[in-house]
């Protein structure tokens, strides 16, 4: 008993319409596919799903855009207006000129140059030349940059070490409770003019405030009257 006839009518059901597209979508490119080994030709294949997404195929050894100019140019259709033409040209432009830097940076490396004429290679050394010139300059202005950054680091070093200077010349003298300054016989002192170093004395200091010594008056006025 053989397969009744199908219905061909959209498929209401979301899911079932889903799952035939798959399947027939499958079919499609595997037929192209047949079709093109099979008999040589050329195939393009677009297909576009209601969920908006897009299916293509063509024959490997070919491009759509290719199928699309020989199908413009045998029927007399225009596919591709102005605005598409001139982008066309364009990414054939862009193209040109990404080869043409290709075979210049490889010239730059010494490579593939057998070929080329003396002009062209003389033509190469200036553009050379012109370079390492460049870097030199280059590289002459981060050299007197970083020059210029140590002498301001040097600068600021010596400013901290003259700071810290006077913080050991202060902490250096003390007072006591009398108001007596001593002095710190390890202490190193530095002086500012001169930048002479000394040390102190292995004993400390004590100055005294000036001031009458009352007993001694006294004894003195003794012997005088004596």
């Amino acid at each position: 008993m053989g397969r009744g006839k199908v219905e061909i009518k959209k498929i209401e059901n979301t899911t079932n319409r889903q799952v035939t597209y798959s399947k027939r979508r499958n079919g499609l490119v595997k037929k192209a596919d047949e079709i093109s080994i099979l008999c040589d030709s050329k195939v393009s294949l677009v297909m576009l799903a209601n969920n908006g997404k897009m299916h293509s195929y063509h024959t490997p050894s070919t491009s759509v855009e290719d199928i699309l100019d020989r199908y413009q140019k045998i029927s007399g259709k225009r596919i591709w207006d102005d605005k598409h033409e001139n982008l066309s040209n364009e990414i054939e432009r862009v193209k040109k000129e990404n080869d043409n830097l290709q075979t210049q940076l490889r010239h730059f490396k010494g490579e593939d140059i057998a070929g080329l004429a003396y002009p062209e290679l003389d033509q190469l050394e200036d553009a050379l030349d012109n370079g390492i010139s460049s870097v030199s300059n280059k590289e002459m202005e981060i050299y007197g940059e970083l020059e210029r950054k140590m002498r301001m680091l040097d600068e600021e070093q010596n400013e901290l070490k003259y700071v810290l200077h006077k913080q050991e010349m202060m902490e250096g003298y003390k007072k006591d409770d009398d108001g007596a300054v001593c002095f710190n016989p390890h202490q190193e002192r530095h002086d500012e003019e001169d930048d002479y170093h000394y040390h102190t004395s292995s004993f400390g200091y004590r100055v005294q405030p000036i001031q009458p010594n009352l007993q001694a008056m006294d004894r003195m006025n003794i012997k005088w009257t004596h």
